[in-house]
């Protein structure tokens, strides 16, 4: 550690990785969770779970944002489109 900066710095990038890790890690358990069920199942449940979240004030715009940053880039273009919109819809509560 040069300076007090400079840790502050690596303390952020490590909050930043474990919270990526914990994005993925969610990401994919839901993957399982969510094997074999059909796409229209899967929007409901997603959606359900974050209106819950949005209405608890548990969930920010923050995690929205991480969430669709993390998911998008395994969707094509027509269901990243639509989880935009689910994203901004649900900003919007």
């Amino acid at each position: 550690m040069q300076d007090f900066n400079s840790y502050e710095g690596n303390d952020k990038q490590e909050n930043g990785k474990r919270e990526n890790e914990e994005i993925q890690d969610m990401t994919m358990k839901m993957a399982r969770a969510f094997q074999g069920k059909g796409e229209a199942d899967i929007l409901r449940a997603i959606y359900a779970e974050a209106e819950r979240g949005r209405r608890a004030g548990t969930l920010t715009d923050k995690e929205l944002d991480n969430f669709y940053a993390a998911v998008a880039p395994m969707l094509d273009g027509f269901k990243r489109k639509k989880l935009k919109q689910i994203v901004e819809k649900l900003k919007k509560m």
